[in-house]
């Protein structure tokens, strides 16, 4: 009885929700979508069947960057895309023009942008950030405390331990050349990050190589390689079997 609900969303069978949620114009609801208490789901916001959201998300927020941003949020951006059976954490907050995948998973407390792709089967740990123009595949895990800074991509199967930093900027905001030089990090299929590594701009983890905890990467690691220390450098080959399947 305390929702409000605007009169041009379209609710499928057996929505549930708790207290004090709030739905805005346009926004569609799966069968069997769950919202918890104090939920948010801003204007045009899509939920698949059988998302179970938990209390005080805020689902589909517009970006209001800071005049000061050197990032700039183009206008008339789509709704945010949520697919069917996924899990969004307590106070999690995703933004519009973003597209999350089925079956995946967004922490409690995560964070994630405008304009990223998120695949399916994706695990997305609590207190994780993911900034804007992400792309995330299928299957792949981040853990808890991951920072993913603008414009990194992560390919399938790839494992991003706790407390992982991406960085896009090397001239931390100095300079007019950094907006030549500025980009993420990709990630290739199957590659593995340790805890609290540091990967810097535009580095290339190839596919199935493995990085150590603590290293601090500052050029491209080699398919199917294992390097650690700061600067990472060569250890080892990865063996086939620990390839992801």
């Amino acid at each position: 009885m305390t929702a409000i609900i605007d009169p041009t969303a379209a609710l499928g069978p057996d929505v549930t929700m708790g207290e004090y949620v709030v739905i805005e114009a346009g926004v569609r609801l799966g069968a069997g979508v769950t919202l918890g208490h104090h939920v948010v789901v801003h204007a045009g916001t899509v939920i698949g069947a059988g998302t179970w959201v938990g209390d005080q998300a805020v689902l589909g927020r517009p970006p209001r960057p800071a005049p000061t941003s050197a990032v700039k949020t183009p206008p008339g951006l789509p709704p945010l895309r949520i697919g069917a059976d996924c899990i969004i954490g307590a106070g999690a907050v995703v933004y519009n023009g973003t597209t999350i995948g089925e079956k995946t998973m967004i922490g409690d407390h995560a964070f994630v942008r405008d304009r990223c792709q998120i695949g399916s089967f994706v695990i997305v740990g609590s207190h994780v950030t993911i900034e804007n123009e992400v792309n995330i595949g299928d299957y792949t895990k981040l853990q808890t405390g991951v920072y993913l800074c603008a414009w990194v991509t992560i390919e399938d199967h790839c494992f991003i331990a706790p407390c992982v930093v991406t960085t896009n900027d090397n001239y931390m905001g100095r300079t007019e050349k950094r907006f030549q030089e500025r980009g993420g990090c990709t990630i290739r299929r199957g590659a593995r990050v340790g805890a609290n590594v540091t990967l810097l701009p535009n580095i290339e983890v190839g596919a199935e190589a493995f990085v150590a905890a603590g290293s601090i990467v500052t050029r491209d690691v080699p398919p199917a390689t294992l390097v650690m220390g700061s600067p990472a450098k060569y250890m080892r080959d990865v063996s086939p079997d620990e390839f992801a399947e």
